[in-house]
């Protein structure tokens, strides 16, 4: 039986407790992006697990693939959409964060408890034997070798997933409704509409804040220069007061 190090043991209840922390937090955020971020904690903490047990390939795919490219992604897409936590409080199913946490707790009981007793008399084993010839090439011969099966159905899985989300999205249009660029034109100049493009947030503002309404020609301010997405802010005095008369 392989004795588990101290070191390991150390790194292993540090970096659980902390990838445990974060998936409760990506649960329990309102906030999506706040939820994203918890979840960005608990894959660079597995990571590093991966990397702690003899696996540095998978730990560096686990950073920069999921932790670096995919979920930086999402975050972003999350930050441009604008998601408010307004929306995950609104309950379309009577009861159905109740009937989620009892089924949570219950599917995470019965998880623990089948890898509880089917690995009770396991004894641990090390990588030695795999990463003889390289972590990258044991890594390689298991997944077309042994595992080949469960691996091309996974990417047949995702591949699915991927074509399912275009179609999705993908909104049909008649071609009687597809405007060209000369009729897109004759609309933008009928009377009453202006040509121009609308100022932005802080120009000619007493404030370079994008919370600002900018300044028309006439002096008044125009709240179509601010996003419905950021929160509308009080300006201060000095800000109010015209540039060069503050006091």
């Amino acid at each position: 039986m392989t004795q588990v190090s101290t070191g390991e043991a150390v790194a292993f209840w540090i970096l659980g407790s902390l990838a445990v922390i974060g998936a409760l937090g990506m649960v329990l955020a309102r906030n999506a992006v706040h939820s994203a971020l918890w979840l960005v904690v608990t894959m660079l903490n597995l990571g590093f697990l991966y990397v702690i047990n003899s696996a540095p390939f998978l730990g560096f795919v686990q950073i920069i693939v999921y932790t670096g490219a995919i979920m930086m992604l999402f975050l972003f897409v999350l930050m441009l959409v604008g998601r408010d936590a307004s929306d995950s409080l609104i309950e379309t199913l009577r009861g159905q964060r109740i009937a989620a946490i009892v089924l949570g707790v219950g599917f995470a009981g019965l998880v623990a408890t089948g890898l509880a007793r089917g690995l009770e008399d396991t004894p641990a084993a090390g990588l030695e034997a795999a990463n003889a010839n390289g972590n990258v090439q044991g890594l390689a011969s298991l997944l077309f070798t042994k595992y080949v099966f469960a691996f091309e159905v996974t990417s047949a899985l995702l591949i699915t997933a991927a074509v399912g989300a275009m179609i999705l999205a993908h909104i049909e249009r008649a071609k009687g409704d597809r405007i060209d660029q000369v009729t897109r034109m004759k609309q933008r100049f009928l009377p009453g509409n202006y040509p121009g493009p609308k100022p932005g947030p802080g120009v000619y503002a007493n404030t370079m804040s994008v919370a600002a309404p900018a300044r028309l020609p006439d002096g008044n301010g125009t709240e179509n220069s601010i996003s419905p997405i950021l929160p509308v802010r009080e300006l201060t005095a000095s800000e109010v007061a015209p540039k060069g008369t503050e006091k």
